[in-house]
This record gives C-alpha cells, sequence and structure tokens, in this order.
C-alpha cells in the first residue's frame, strides 16, 4: 500500500521560510513523478510544484516561482518543498502527492496517490 506523509508544516511570520518533506513508502518512489499541491479554506485544491521521476525537471505555479524549490532524492524516497520569502496568501493545506507516470503534470486528476496534508500558516 502507497503511503506518502507530510511534515514541516507550522505558523510563520510573512517574509519567512518553510521546509516541507514528503516520505514515500510502498512503490518504487524513483518511477514516479511527485507534486504538492495547497488548498485553502472555500477554495479548490492548486498545483503548487511538481517535479519528473529523475528530477531533472520541475515545474512551477507562477505565484510560487522563484520563492518555492521543490527536490527529490530517490535514494531516500522523499521530496521536499522549500518555501521562501511567504506571504499570507500561501497560507493552506500542502498535499504530497504522487503521479500515475513519470512526468509531472499540474492537474490533481494525474496523480494517484495523496498524503493526509500538513498546515500551513503565514501571519501578516
Amino acid at each position: 500500500q502507497v503511503q506518502l506523509v507530510e511534515s514541516g508544516g507550522g505558523l510563520v511570520q510573512a517574509g519567512g521560510s518553510l521546509r516541507l518533506s514528503c516520505a514515500a513508502s510502498g512503490r518504487t518512489f524513483s518511477r514516479f513523478a511527485m507534486g504538492w499541491f495547497r488548498q485553502a479554506p472555500g477554495k479548490e485544491r492548486e498545483f503548487v510544484a511538481a517535479i519528473n521521476w529523475s528530477g531533472g525537471s520541475t515545474g512551477y505555479q507562477d505565484s510560487v516561482k522563484g520563492r518555492f524549490t521543490i527536490s527529490r532524492d530517490n535514494a531516500k524516497n522523499t521530496v521536499d518543498l522549500q518555501m521562501n520569502s511567504l506571504k499570507p496568501e500561501d497560507t493552506a493545506v500542502y498535499y504530497c502527492a504522487s503521479a500515475r507516470g513519470r512526468y509531472y503534470s499540474s492537474s490533481p486528476r494525474d496523480y494517484d496517490y495523496w498524503g493526509q496534508g500538513t498546515q500551513v500558516t503565514v501571519s501578516s
């Protein structure tokens, strides 16, 4: 059974940083792209960042480009999201997701396993 467990969320002031981590188990991690999504209260889940199976290609939502960095360690079965220069509008529950294939997508429909989510709150 595939399990994704996020960690690293919390409360931070605007301009601060957080690093989210997702530990994966249950299938060959290195064969699949990974993504981070977020959902704020009253809003739909939205794409944040993703990385292909090898780590050689990444994609970001426009609003986080230059502030967030996604990375993966296939030896440790982890994917991280470094978040810098955080803004109050980044407040949301952040979810780690495993894609159906090797190459990343920004659509939640292309991901078949999800973590339970970790709360990120940015105060102004």
